[in-house]
C-alpha cells in the first residue's frame, strides 16, 4: 500500500513539473514588404482615357521613339489616337496607346509617362 501512496505522489509531483510550450513567434516580413513603395513621379502633361493631354505639351521630341512622353506620341503623330487605356502597375502609371492605322495596328506602351516600348 505504501508503495501506491509513493507512486501517487510521484505521479502529482510530475504533472506540476511538465511545462507547456508556447507557440512559435511568427518571423518578421522582409523589410521590402513592410516599407511602402514610393509612386513614381510623372513630368509634364498625360493622356486621359480619350486620348486628350492633360495640360500643354511642351513638343520637345522630334522622333517617335523609346523615352519620349504620351502627349509627345499625339501631337508627333498628328492625330488622336484610336484608343487609350490607362491604370496602374507595379512600376506605377501604365498606358497602351493604339493607332489603327490601314491595314495594321500600333500599339505604345508607357511606363509611368514614358514610351517603353511599340508593337507593330
Amino acid at each position: 500500500m505504501r508503495f501506491f501512496g509513493v507512486l501517487l505522489a510521484l505521479t502529482a509531483l510530475s504533472a506540476c513539473t511538465a511545462t507547456e510550450r508556447a507557440a512559435p513567434v511568427p518571423a518578421p516580413p522582409p523589410p521590402s514588404a513592410v516599407l511602402p513603395k514610393t509612386p513614381a513621379t510623372l513630368s509634364g502633361p498625360v493622356l486621359d482615357a480619350g486620348g486628350a493631354c492633360t495640360g500643354p505639351a511642351p513638343g520637345t521630341a522630334a522622333a517617335i521613339e523609346p523615352g519620349i512622353d504620351e502627349c509627345d506620341l499625339v501631337r508627333l503623330k498628328g492625330r488622336p489616337p484610336t484608343d487609350v487605356l490607362v491604370g496602374e502597375g507595379r512600376a506605377g502609371r501604365e498606358v497602351q496607346v493604339l493607332y489603327a492605322e490601314p491595314g495594321a495596328k500600333e500599339l505604345y506602351f508607357f511606363v509611368n509617362n514614358r514610351l517603353d516600348r511599340i508593337v507593330r
